[in-house]
């Protein structure tokens, strides 16, 4: 069995901010380091991981230059060209 690494880069939160837009710099730095002074106990390090995950993944979408316009169609109401995530994923509604 080979040992796997506790941390990756790609959960790296220089690499998450350098990522980021600006406008998201704050609220990230803000929950990060929340969860960083929740991580001083061991029983809570895993929120950690899931504060960098969830802040990868966000900052994926929201360096997409279409990003925008697709949250102002939803926020609008157009919603054609999406997918629910029942349809993308059957059974998630029963997950949640």
């Amino acid at each position: 069995m080979t040992a796997e690494p506790l941390h990756t880069t790609r959960d790296d939160p220089a690499e998450i901010l350098r990522a980021l837009p600006a406008k998201w710099h704050e609220q990230f730095m803000s929950e990060y380091h929340a969860a960083l002074d929740a991580a001083h106990e061991v029983w809570r390090f895993k929120q950690l991981r899931e504060v960098l995950h969830r802040w990868r993944l966000h900052a994926i979408a929201v360096s997409n230059p279409d990003f925008d316009r697709a949250e102002q169609d939803v926020r609008d109401g157009r919603r054609e060209g999406f997918v629910s995530m029942d349809d993308a994923f059957p059974g998630w509604a029963a997950r949640q």
